[in-house]
């Protein structure tokens, strides 16, 4: 999970959809420039002390993870105009470990199904539940623009098609 806190990192609340989609899009590209294509989730939030930020569930191939993270340091002072600051990006994988998904499948489900209940806190109780996610709901505060988003390929259209393909 990439956590990027755009409060810290300068960006006013009403520029965090565009900045997360601009994190977004040079993801998306460095990723399909190494051979690679990318699903992506993402919300937004805006509560407690930690100001407005956003979470990043998105499939990073292992061996392009250490890369990774120069480049988003780039793409942080592209898109503030700003010297990257400490902190203000914070990268895990799921299960606190690279490759649990082929080292241990079962732990790695275990582990991408908190993080998404995780990123999910935000979701009225009843979706929560309807989801099957062990979660109570908090209130995530003021949000200017989407509050969530995912890639098309985890869309709502790419889930009816492959619902339909099961049936």
């Amino acid at each position: 999970m990439i956590t990027i806190h755009w409060k810290a990192a300068g960006v006013p609340l009403e520029g965090m959809a565009a900045a997360t989609g601009l994190f977004i899009d040079y993801l998306t590209r460095w990723l399909a420039r190494r051979g690679h294509r990318i699903a992506w989730l993402w919300v937004h939030e805006n509560a407690g002390d930690k100001g407005w930020h956003c979470h990043v569930l998105a499939s990073i191939p292992a061996d392009l993870v250490k890369p990774l993270v120069g480049a988003q340091k780039r793409w942080l002072r592209t898109i503030t105009g700003k010297p990257y600051k400490a902190k203000v990006i914070r990268s895990d994988p799921i299960g606190g470990r690279l490759r649990l998904e082929t080292g241990n499948p079962v732990l790695h489900f275990a582990n991408a199904r908190a993080a998404l209940a995780y990123i999910c806190k935000g979701a009225p109780q009843a979706v929560l539940d309807t989801a099957g996610l062990d979660r109570q709901h908090k209130p995530q505060g003021l949000i200017i623009g989407r509050r969530c988003s995912t890639s098309q390929n985890i869309g709502s259209t790419a889930r009816k098609a492959h619902d339909a393909k099961e049936e």
